[in-house]
């Protein structure tokens, strides 16, 4: 995502309003409250999870001060903003993105935070007032779409980092038999180890799903990824939308309102008394795709009427 240039500005995009209407059997949340946002990045994806929030608590007829600070992809704007947070009296910080975060578990102790855009959960796992709605998906999730969209390739390669996902792998194996597939495995311990890797999954691998990994999926190794994907006619499934633009035959992704609405229902839960330890982080609940259809025609795959229509983005 682009980042834009450092300009710590606060986007006062918040309202008063008086608290309300809770379900039933749920407290009210305090008159009083103040939710403090912090914005990592300026991409759409940050600000449709804003509105996904705001629009949450709107329709919950929660209406309370929100005051928004956008980071502009500058760490160091953070520790101002979260200092404003507190001498605003927030009651809640919704963390929108890694800078922001990574500021907030590691310097707000006495407010809880919800963090939305993050990775996965090791990004607040240690910070007992903190939960998030992260964005990698459950590897279950992730390998019956391939098996959706992909029913024909039964064995799958995957190259990885160990030192970063062997525990995501060890999962992906169980998933894999479960399901009927069958995973090879490649360990990356650094970029030069990429194209032997690459090169033993030639005849092994029917389709290369791709993991967040930063040795193995990073800048520097899309093109050799991707070169290897066409060459030997073995679909490489993306990390995003990005990916599928690049070359990859397709990607899940995000619904980004969507993920700021379950941002909006953790912190209503915390703001009526939930202490947030007992929330614990969840993946995003709405899966969308991205496919490449051209390069679905260079691999001479025919992928579906069904799967193209029910994809959110095709390229051609």
């Amino acid at each position: 995502m682009k980042i834009a240039p450092v300009r710590a500005s606060l986007l006062a995009l918040g309202a008063f309003g008086l608290a309300v209407s809770a379900p039933a059997g749920a407290a009210a949340v305090k008159e009083d409250a103040r939710v403090a946002v912090l914005v990592s990045q300026d991409a759409p994806p940050y600000q449709e999870a804003l509105d996904g929030f705001r629009d949450y608590l709107e329709q919950q007829g929660v209406r309370l001060a929100i005051d928004v600070q956008s980071l502009h992809g500058d760490s160091a704007a953070a520790a101002a903003a979260l200092q404003r947070s507190r001498q605003d009296r927030a009651s809640l910080v919704l963390t929108l993105g890694s800078l922001g975060t990574q500021a907030a578990v590691r310097d707000v102790r006495d407010l809880p935070i919800v963090a939305g855009l993050v990775l996965n959960a090791d990004d607040v796992a240690k910070t007992p007032n903190a939960t998030a709605v992260v964005l990698e998906f459950p590897v279950e999730t992730q390998l019956r779409y391939l098996q959706r969209l992909l029913p024909g390739q039964r064995n799958v390669g995957v190259l990885f980092n160990p030192s970063e996902n062997q525990a995501r792998i060890d999962a992906a194996t169980r998933v894999a038999a479960a399901l009927g597939l069958t995973l090879f495995a490649r360990k990356v311990e650094s970029p030069k180890e990429l194209p032997d890797a690459l090169d033993s999954l030639n005849k092994r691998a029917d389709v290369l799903w791709g993991v967040a990994d930063q040795i193995v999926l990073n800048p520097q190794t899309v093109k050799p990824i991707l070169l290897f994907s066409l060459r030997n006619r073995i679909p490489f499934v993306g990390l995003s939308a990005t990916w599928v633009k690049a070359g990859a035959l397709y990607a899940l992704d995000r619904d980004y309102k969507d993920i700021g609405r379950q941002c909006g229902e953790l912190a209503l839960k915390i703001l009526q008394g939930t202490a947030p330890s007992a929330l614990p982080p969840v993946p995003p609940r709405k899966v969308v795709y991205s496919v490449n259809l051209k390069t679905a025609r260079l691999l001479k795959l025919d992928l579906g009427g069904q799967v193209l229509q029910a994809a959110q983005t095709v390229i051609e």
